[in-house]
C-alpha cells in the first residue's frame, strides 16, 4: 500500500479516536467479518458478481489489516516476504506446479 494511503487510514482512525477500540483481537475479528462479507459477494455465483461491492469489501479487509499492522508494529512488506520465503520452501515449483495439493501431500 502506498505511504499516502497508509497515512490516510491512520488519520481517519486518529481523527475519530477509534484506536481505543482497535485491540489486536478486535481488529482480527473485524478482518474475518469483512472477509466473510467479501465472500458473500460470490455466494450464489462465481461470475456476474458486483465488482464495486467486491472492491468495497476488499478495501475494508485491507484497511483493518493495515490497522492491525500498525497496532502490532509490523511492516507489511517484511511479513509478506517472510511468508513467501516459507511458501517457496514448502511448495517448490518442480513439485507444486499445476497442483492444488497441500505441501505435505506433494
Amino acid at each position: 500500500m502506498e505511504k499516502d494511503t497508509i497515512e490516510r487510514i491512520r488519520k481517519f482512525t486518529e481523527d475519530r479516536d477509534w484506536d481505543q477500540f482497535h485491540s489486536p483481537a478486535n481488529l482480527a475479528k473485524s478482518i474475518v467479518i469483512e472477509a466473510a462479507e467479501l465472500l458473500e459477494c460470490f455466494q450464489w455465483a462465481d461470475e456476474g458478481y458486483d465488482l464495486q461491492h467486491v472492491k468495497e469489501e476488499l478495501a475494508d479487509v485491507l484497511v483493518y489489516s493495515q490497522n492491525l499492522l500498525d497496532k502490532l508494529g509490523l511492516d507489511a512488506d517484511e511479513i509478506v516476504n517472510m511468508k513467501m520465503a516459507q511458501n517457496e520452501a514448502k511448495y517448490p515449483v518442480e513439485k507444486a506446479k499445476g497442483s492444488a495439493l497441500k505441501y505435505d501431500q506433494l
